[in-house]
């Protein structure tokens, strides 16, 4: 049985209230031996003795197997806790770009197995700060130097991260060859986080340019030891109003530096905040709800639904047409007046409505490769305005549903939102199916949300099954093509 730090053998036997807890208990309970000889009870009469050498052996017997169970739940929590130690980070680099509303962060590290036993998966933490808004999790191996280097894209999974603070949450990356004693291996990580960035002030005149505040650790939170490690900082501007210093720390035009760190033990972490000026348009649609019809009569109708926001520094006072009309570039210069959407090619049939009616401002450019609907709401969109509108559109079949060998159909569509730019606080998408398709499955290469739904539209007689597909946090990242098989 390995050792335990943080709990003794005597505290182990306490967790069960009718445990004995003695050295001969313990070492019956482990070794199976329930013949206790009397030398090892307590001194008395022989006939005493007996009984009381059949008692422990029969309380024995009655609780070993709750024991064994206990010691082997701590003995894997031991194992684990030590595995972790085993590995450590040579160097880390970090660069994180606030150039947008959504925070980029590469990383990269050249991690070392140092234990004596082959190593198939490294960890990552996140702080509860980042975890909230985490939106997309990608990481690869690169193997060799320079033009010459190699990557393997790695299968990043959500786990439970031993010993890691409290909110903190774990991804798993498993390597393709586990790393043997010894070796090194260089992993890049990619990860969004949404909402990250907090306007400050909270509200600000239209003249005003947009402030906001970024929270963060100058020291990476990682289960591992890391020897050395640097973390850069990238803003948009170089209207920096103020950042925190963890020496050694140096500014450069737009760019921050924290660090080289040396030789940091698990979980260091050092908050910092940065206070800068980022005017771009923060467009969160709230939330979206995209609706794909599948008409086997050569039609494929695209219906979505937009609740859109500014989710920047609230307007504060009036706001004055004249002003922004006559000075673009220095009234409203957070604010946004239009959106591109980019549309799959061959589209047809486009229309851009609200409540009201057909809005005429919005310009479609198509070609052979690609369709772009450019849009304009009723009215520029300033800090903590709203706006809802639907876009409409057709495609052809053809170019979307195909049948496979068995009899089977499958529909290849891109999931996430149209519109450049956004962020997407929840995005629902809705494969209509039509009436009488049975078994429908999705194939997508992230974690979403799925339920069956029943919609009725003309002519029909038991319903059209319709399969629905939910995420939050969704980032232009998640614009890639996904399956439904029926």
């Amino acid at each position: 049985f390995p050792p335990v730090s943080f709990l003794s053998l005597h505290h182990l036997c306490l967790l069960l209230p009718s445990l004995p807890t003695d050295a001969t208990a313990v070492r019956v309970l482990l070794s199976g031996d329930f013949k206790v000889s009397q030398a090892e009870t307590r001194p008395g009469n022989d006939a005493s003795d007996q009984l009381g050498a059949a008692a422990m052996e029969a309380s024995l017997r009655a609780h070993r197997p709750a024991a064994l169970l206990i010691f082997a739940f701590l003995s894997l929590l031991s194992v684990s806790s030590s595995a972790a130690q085993e590995i450590q980070i040579l160097n880390a680099e970090r660069r994180i770009d606030l150039s947008s509303q959504v925070a980029i962060v590469f990383l990269t590290l050249k991690v070392e197995n140092t234990g004596k036993a082959a190593a198939s998966d490294v960890l990552l933490a996140f702080p509860p700060t980042e975890a909230e808004h985490l939106a997309e999790v990608k990481a690869q191996a690169a193997s060799g130097k320079k033009r010459k280097k190699t990557y393997a894209h790695l299968i990043v999974e959500p786990t439970d991260v031993p010993d890691a603070p409290n909110g903190a949450k774990g991804f798993r990356l498993a390597l393709h060859n586990p790393l043997s004693p010894g070796e090194t291996t260089t992993i890049e990580v990619l990860y969004m986080l949404t909402h990250s960035m907090e306007p400050f002030p909270a509200e600000i005149s239209q003249s005003d340019p947009q402030l906001v505040y970024y929270r963060d650790s100058a020291y990476i939170l990682s289960p591992y030891r890391i020897k050395q490690q640097t973390t850069f900082i990238k803003t948009p501007s170089t209207n920096v109003q103020s950042f925190s210093r963890v020496e050694p720390t140096n500014r450069a035009g737009m760019e921050l530096k924290y660090g080289p760190y040396e030789d940091l033990p698990a979980y260091s972490y050092s908050p910092v905040l940065v206070h800068f000026e980022n005017n771009n348009p923060f467009a969160v649609v709230e939330e979206l709800v995209r609706e794909v019809e599948i008409s086997h009569w050569g039609n494929l109708q695209i219906t979505e639904h937009y609740t859109l926001a500014h989710g920047g520094a609230k307007l504060k006072g009036v706001f004055s047409r004249v002003d922004y009309q006559s000075r673009p570039s220095a009234s409203g210069v957070s604010s946004f007046k239009n959106l591109l959407a980019r549309l799959p090619p061959r589209v047809h049939s486009v229309y851009y409505r609200d409540e009201i009616g057909n809005i005429s401002s919005s310009r479609l450019r198509t070609d052979s490769r690609k369709s772009e609907l450019e849009i304009e709401p009723r009215y520029p969109l300033f800090g903590g305005w709203k706006s809802t509108f639907i876009i409409g559109y057709g495609l052809p079949l053809e170019d979307f549903l195909f049948e496979s060998t068995d009899g089977k159909r499958y529909l290849n569509f891109t999931f996430g939102c149209p519109l450049s730019g956004t962020v997407v606080d929840k995005l629902t998408l809705k494969v209509v199916l039509p009436e009488g398709s049975k078994d429908p499955s999705a194939v997508i290469p992230f974690p979403v949300e799925e339920h069956m739904e029943t919609k009725y539209s003309y002519l029909d007689v038991v319903g059209r099954p319709v399969l629905v597909l939910e995420k939050k946090n969704v980032v232009p990242e998640h614009n890639i093509p996904f399956q439904v098989i029926y």
